[in-house]
């Protein structure tokens, strides 16, 4: 961690772990909340229970399984990427790799709610997978982006978490200096100059990261309550 290199080498190792695994989930999810759906029109056309209890036990259900991906994908790329073991450091990766994977496992149920068929969901998925990969702050950091796309920036759920990714392992390293583009900096003041990414905005980053699974998982819910794309 010498020059910018090595360093953006180890954030784009997060970033793309993070990414992959993310759109993974995202599209394991779908095909069985589209299977799923025709059972749900049927129980409701019964009254055999309210959409909304289907809607909490299927967000509920998933948050185990998330656990155990989050447990196992720490203990193997943890040590392997070579992060500061520190009990804040380790809270705030995990915080924020549960946050991410639930953020885009119920992003692939509020999609699959949304639409009548699981190839019209895969589609918007693929729009929504691609402005992640542009918008989330790395391959084009948020200082280069044009002001006129810069809401997309903000809106776009993976810019929080590489945000709290970022500061939280090397945005309190003031004192470790690097080569960056010929000049000697510290690493958070590269964080800050070159990404935009800074700590003082950790606590807000830290709201936003957990208020996107809460909105998909509530969009996710009312849609299943509420349409019907049901032909027969």
């Amino acid at each position: 961690r010498n020059d910018q290199q090595g360093l953006i080498t180890i954030l784009g190792c997060m970033y793309g772990t993070t990414l992959f695994s993310g759109i993974n989930n995202c599209q394991s999810v779908m095909p069985f909340v589209s299977v799923e759906r025709s059972v749900v029109y049927r129980e409701r056309f019964a009254g055999m229970y309210s959409p909304w209890a289907y809607s909490f036990a299927q967000v509920a259900m998933e948050i185990p399984y998330v656990l155990v991906q989050v447990v196992i994908f720490m203990l193997i790329a943890y040590p392997m990427i070579g992060y500061e073991w520190t009990a804040a450091k380790f809270f705030w990766f995990m915080y924020t790799m549960l946050c991410t994977l639930f953020y885009f496992l119920y992003l692939g149920m509020m999609i699959v709610s949304l639409t009548p068929n699981i190839q019209i969901a895969s589609i918007l998925a693929s729009m929504f997978y691609t402005l992640q990969n542009l918008m989330s702050g790395f391959i084009v950091p948020a200082p280069q982006i044009p002001k006129w796309w810069i809401w997309l920036y903000y809106i776009s759920p993976m810019s929080w978490t590489l945000n709290v990714f970022f500061t939280t392992q090397f945005g309190d390293h003031d004192d470790r200096m690097i080569d960056v583009f010929g000049e000697t900096k510290s690493v958070a003041a590269f964080m800050r100059d070159y990404f935009g990414f800074r700590r003082d905005l950790l606590p807000l980053a830290a709201v936003a990261l957990a208020a996107f699974p809460v909105l998909f998982a509530a969009l996710f819910g009312y849609n299943i309550s509420k349409l019907n794309f049901q032909r027969r």
